[in-house]
């Protein structure tokens, strides 16, 4: 991995938006709901709802990252999670900031696999290590990226530490 880092503005946000839910539109895929990973695809899955005019969103709390390149050893789905009784049938959108490693969409793939009617993911970066292509791909890039909701330290710290 390079030292150089990838810089997402709120403006560049809102073209891959976009972007991305014209690839969507052009597929042909017409999902019934967005699943968002929280908390890097929220502001995607968001995005995409308004974009794609689907009303139903959810989300599914994963935690693998825990500083910048430190990452727990597997993805770990957090509760609440969705009722997969609520996604049996339905076309969904997987959303997320980033497909690094893969290993959170793999998860979360895996868990609406044997419910729903076809899963797809969108992601606004892809790097080359994923274990796992999105279907749906704004930029791919090697660099550590700075997303503008993350670029800045929290205003609070409440890990304790």
């Amino acid at each position: 991995m390079t030292t150089e880092h990838e810089v997402l503005t709120y403006e560049m946000f809102g073209t891959a938006v976009r972007e991305i839910a014209q690839q969507v539109v052009d597929s042909g895929y017409e999902p019934d709901l967005i699943l968002s990973i929280a908390r890097g695809g929220l502001g995607l899955g968001m995005g995409l709802g308004y974009a794609l005019d689907v009303k139903n969103l959810s989300a599914v709390n994963v935690e693998f990252y825990t500083g910048v390149d430190e990452r727990l050893d597997v993805p770990m789905m957090l509760p609440p999670t969705p009722d997969v009784v609520d996604l049996a049938g339905l076309r969904i959108l997987i959303a997320d900031d980033v497909a690094d490693t893969g290993k959170t969409l793999e998860i979360v793939r895996a868990f609406c696999a044997d419910h729903v009617a076809e899963a797809r993911s969108a992601v606004i970066y892809e790097k080359p290590a994923t274990v796992v292509l999105p279907d749906y791909v704004w930029r791919r890039t090697d660099r550590w990226i700075d997303f503008p909701w993350s670029a800045d330290p929290p205003l609070v710290d409440r890990s304790g530490g």
